[in-house]
């Protein structure tokens, strides 16, 4: 049996091109202080012994790692696996590697704040849609890389976001311009990190109201599950809805999947979409395309991308603004289950609508 093929050195690049291992590095770290002809012959050397710089001989020249890192709440989100799905590109494109930390309960988040594992391990860090402390944001302010806020605006630190605020008022003002006046909001809990876009959410939702001049009614504000498949939630959500003296006609739900759940048990209780209760979604995710869901639409692919631009401009240019907040815009995708509401029976009655009228 042939022994094992041993990884070529950078001692065995050194003594193929005839000069020294401190040589070798300074002329595959592309340091100036290298003749051209020295240069070439390392290059050939190296190339003949497929010889590759490991990032951890790198980083001792340069002060990088080529690592940029992520935290995240959660994997399991259409959100984090989209963001993820064009940053990941990027930064290959640009010779970078991704780590990923997730934290998804309180122990491993007191783990990562306390032992900041990303500490010499990344030349960036980008933070999807976590509601720190100021105690854990001041922890990131000591890391000494570029900490990007990605889905959340934090003062005075690089963020990229979208205005959850304007969208949800953009969202609103749809169903009042289509005639809607009893509007609901259907919130979500236990989704873990996402509060700061559900305070914002709600937010634009009642701005649209006062605006509109509709006095706001805290009892068509639920909460459901931030999961679809938490019927029991979902059911218990739509059935206050249901059960109030005047029931809404328009729900507007904070995140697709817990409007198509909000149609299914609308249907399966005869409740015609659109036709008495207009719903609408937050997000675009495939469900929504799948079930014809009027929406307001985010790019979390857009998200990511501009994220890792950024982490790449302030990692390759430390004097640059570090304040930066990049706002990406939303928009309104109406579909076929927003509608007018129904006209009430007694101005049915007064047009002669009814049959025979």
């Amino acid at each position: 049996m042939p022994p094992a093929q041993r990884h070529p050195t950078m001692a065995d690049v050194a003594e193929r091109a005839g000069v020294s291992p401190s040589t070798v590095s300074r002329t595959l770290r592309g340091l100036p202080t290298v003749s051209p002809e020295v240069r070439a012959r390392v290059e050939q050397a190296a190339r003949e012994l497929n010889f590759a710089v490991s990032r951890q001989a790198s980083s001792l020249v340069t002060g990088r790692t080529g690592v940029v890192a992520v935290l995240v709440p959660t994997l399991n989100s259409w959100f984090m696996g989209s963001a993820l799905s064009s940053l990941a590109p990027l930064l290959r494109a640009a010779d970078m590697q991704l780590t990923l930390y997730v934290i998804p309960d309180m122990s491993e988040r007191t783990a990562f704040f306390e032992h900041l594992p990303a500490r010499r391990n990344a030349d960036a860090l980008l933070v999807f849609s976590f509601d720190l402390t100021d105690e854990e944001t001041a922890r990131l302010d000591d890391l000494g890389m570029p900490v990007i806020y990605v889905s959340q605006h934090v003062e005075g630190r690089p963020s990229v976001y979208v205005d959850d605020v304007a969208g949800a008022r953009m969202g609103t003002r749809h169903l009042l311009n289509l005639g809607h006046r009893r509007i609901a909001f259907l919130a979500t809990v236990g989704a873990s990190g996402f509060t700061f876009s559900s305070h914002e959410r709600l937010l634009g939702y009642r701005q649209a109201l006062s605006e509109a001049g509709i006095p706001l009614d805290d009892e068509l504000v639920v909460t459901a599950r931030a999961l679809a498949r938490d019927k029991r939630a979902t059911l218990e959500a739509v059935g206050k809805l249901l059960s109030l003296r005047e029931p809404p006609t328009a729900v507007f739900a904070e995140q697709d999947e817990l409007a198509a759940a909000v149609i299914g048990i609308l249907r399966t209780m005869q409740i015609d979409v659109p036709q008495r209760i207009s719903v609408l979604g937050f997000d675009d995710q495939p469900v929504a395309e799948w079930v014809d869901l009027s929406t307001v639409a985010q790019l979390p692919t857009d998200m990511g991308r501009v994220a890792g631009e950024l982490a790449l401009k302030l990692i390759s240019d430390p004097g640059a603004d570090h304040t930066p907040h990049i706002i990406l815009p939303t928009t309104l995708i109406p579909r076929s289950t927003t509608a007018p509401p129904p006209v009430p029976d007694g101005e049915r009655d007064s047009r002669g609508d009814l049959p025979g009228g």
